[in-house]
């Protein structure tokens, strides 16, 4: 990996730097069978796959059912969005409908 040097002043160049800072996705992880998915809602790295390591399982959601299941632990979703975590574009419809962000609406 080539980079170049930061700042001198700083001391710190430009690849340490990137490799302090990780950003903490909020996004589906699939599950479940063939043409049958089920999905869970996790906090993991943003560089690790789809279905690869994750930190925490926050909920899960079955589109499968009629009308789709969903379960979320809100108040470790709103943690994660408080330090930080990058809900992906259908983890953040799915928190809204589950009234993960309806008090920072209502603030």
């Amino acid at each position: 990996m080539r980079c170049a040097q930061g700042n001198p002043d700083s001391g710190i160049d430009s690849c340490e730097q990137r490799e302090q800072f990780h950003v903490v996705k909020l996004r589906l992880r699939r599950m479940g069978a063939k043409k049958r998915p089920s999905y869970r809602i996790v906090a993991a790295d943003s560089r690790s796959p789809r279905d690869g390591a994750f930190i925490e399982s926050v909920g899960y959601y079955d589109p499968i059912t009629d009308p789709a299941t969903v379960n979320v632990n809100v108040d470790r979703a709103r943690h994660w969005i408080s330090v930080g975590a990058q809900p992906t574009d259908t983890v953040r419809s799915i928190l809204k409908r589950s009234g993960v962000f309806a008090t920072e609406a209502a603030e």
